[in-house]
């Protein structure tokens, strides 16, 4: 069983969490420097972690970097981007074999922290900028990675929906930012970005395994306090609530199929309960493949290929996106909004609620089966301002009644509907 999470300060704007849990064998230690989104510095920022990870000073090359993992027992680095809210994550993570395994008695801890140290902190440079070999390389990465969004047209619609949704609030800025900023990248640029984060944001350092933290936070400790840091504190972006009436945007590009995807605000929920209601309502109506989206618009009434809801506690929204043929439009987006006032009226069976509980518990119950769904999972309590673990969010869902959903359903406001249609759409 998983332990809770144990957070301490290690020095400003540094902190250390926690989380021991003895059926692993391995380590997961991670960086993670918060840095609130904007679209000036979103691509820039977004390609730190991806050069930081190709070698540093100490591994000046990635042929040295590998021999230095396989000494590692095969640890693996990497490096991401993550987004939550109104914040983007730059992550840089190790995760290898606990010191109890090693077969000398090697204090991979101590190696693992001190190897992630040298790639945050001490990174390969030339003449004070990153090389421009390895900038040039990320630089096709990141573009490729941005344009790769637009050939899923599924997850192209519900972005763009939600740029459309947030308009003028950072949780419109995509986690890797805009094209024409990333081909504007340069390596003094991105080395700029780096220190500024450095100087500037918040870090919260996680250590999830089986193993001691007590040098992690020794090493960790000493190295930060050796950079020169004001950070500012982290300030979750406020949660606005619906200020207008209901606006639709149709986009047309070369497509087979439309997509429409269904923006709403949640409005603040202010408790613990609240959020749960609203998580719970989500998996009721659009979440699980038993939910009232699946079964009726799809199933019974074969409006769409798929219909689902995604619901954002950081950004207070939920997404609803379905694959529909062109003529079907607004008979899905009718349907869909049936099913939202079929919940609101309480129109759902007792085996409806139930499968929703044990879908959801269930989900919980699986986020301790690896060290990354750890990692993920209390990171975002933390930035959520909440400690618990995924068993004690398990009992809370379980505690939540039928009101509450139809509360929950009731608090919805649609501000946002998108559609991409057709070219030919369009001429007609």
């Amino acid at each position: 069983m998983s332990e809770e999470l144990h957070r301490q300060e290690l020095c400003r704007g540094v902190a250390l969490s926690t989380v021991t849990d003895a059926k692993f064998k391995s380590n997961r230690i991670s960086c993670n420097i918060l840095i609130p989104l904007s679209w000036e510095t979103a691509a820039v920022n977004a390609i730190v972690p991806f050069i930081l990870r190709r070698r540093f000073a100490s591994c000046p090359d990635f042929t040295r970097l590998n021999e230095r993992l396989c000494e590692l027992y095969g640890a693996s680095l990497d490096g991401d981007v993550r987004k939550y809210g109104g914040y983007q994550i730059v992550n840089l993570s190790i995760q290898g074999l606990d010191d109890r395994f090693t077969l000398k008695g090697e204090p991979m801890v101590r190696e693992c922290c001190e190897l992630i140290c040298d790639m945050l902190l001490d990174p390969y440079l030339e003449d004070g900028a990153f090389s421009a070999v390895d900038t040039r390389l990320e630089i096709t990465n990141l573009v490729d990675t941005i344009q790769a969004e637009v050939n899923d047209k599924r997850d192209y619609a519900v972005s763009q929906c939600a740029s459309l949704l947030f308009e003028g609030e950072p949780f419109a800025v995509k986690k890797y930012g805009r094209e024409e900023d990333a081909l504007a990248i340069t390596p003094a640029s991105a080395a700029q970005a780096w220190r500024q984060m450095l100087r500037t944001c918040p870090v919260e350092i996680m250590f999830i395994g089986s193993g001691s933290s007590g040098a992690a936070a020794e090493i960790f400790r000493r190295r930060f306090e050796a950079v020169e840091r004001q950070p500012m504190p982290y300030r979750p972006a406020p949660v606005s609530a619906p200020l207008r009436e209901p606006r639709w945007r149709t986009e047309h590009m070369d497509v087979k199929q439309g997509k429409l995807v269904l923006g709403f605000r949640t409005g603040e929920l202010r408790t613990e309960r609240e959020l749960n209601a609203m998580k719970m309502m989500s998996a009721l109506w659009g979440g699980t493949p038993f939910s009232r989206l699946f079964v009726h618009v799809r199933e019974r009434l074969h409006l769409c290929y798929y219909c689902a809801s995604r619901y954002d506690r950081a950004s207070g929204s939920i997404l609803v996106d379905s694959g529909v043929e062109f003529e079907n439009r607004e008979k899905a987006e009718e349907e869909i909004l049936h099913q939202l006032e079929a919940v609101k009226n309480g129109e759902f069976t007792d085996e409806e609620f139930e499968n929703t509980v044990l879908y959801l518990v269930n989900g919980l119950k699986s986020t301790t089966d690896t060290l990354g769904g750890m990692e993920n999972w209390y990171l975002t309590q933390l930035l959520a301002g909440s400690g618990r673990t995924p068993m004690e969010n398990a009992a809370q869902i379980r505690e939540i009644t039928r009101r509450e959903i139809m509360d929950a359903a009731a608090g919805l406001r649609l501000d946002t509907v998108y559609f991409l249609a057709g070219k030919e759409e369009e001429h007609e």
